[in-house]
């Protein structure tokens, strides 16, 4: 069993910056891909950013240039550290990630509980 703890949501005013953590514990092997999506009110949840396991970054076009995925290995943690934010950034944040909890087998992916961020104009 995989445990993912986030945290690090909150409100901020625009222009402001917060950084959200996604713990990972329990039987890992390994940690494939990581990443954040969102999902406002009313809207599907969208992609935010992903990182593999080799460093290998991917945004979305929304974010580009104001927010940084980055993850520690040692850790099973991955961060989002979102600079400039916006009241369109308004949502509930959460971490995937794809673990292998034994040298053989499949990947699993795990989804942490979300947390909310709200950036007042």
């Amino acid at each position: 069993q995989v445990q993912l703890v986030e945290s690090g949501g909150g409100l901020v005013q625009t222009g402001g910056s917060l950084r959200l953590s996604c713990a990972a514990s329990g039987s890992i092997f390994s940690i494939n891909a990581m990443g954040w999506y969102r999902q406002a009110p009313g809207k599907e949840r969208e992609l935010v950013a992903t990182i593999t396991n080799g460093g290998m970054t991917n945004y979305a076009d929304s974010v580009k240039g104001r927010f940084t995925i980055s993850r520690d290995n040692v850790k099973n943690t991955v961060y989002l550290q979102m600079n400039s934010l916006q009241p369109e950034d308004t949502a509930v944040y959460y971490c995937r990630l794809d673990v292998k909890v034994r040298v053989t087998g499949p990947v699993f992916r795990y989804w942490g509980q979300g947390t909310q961020v709200t950036v007042s104009s």
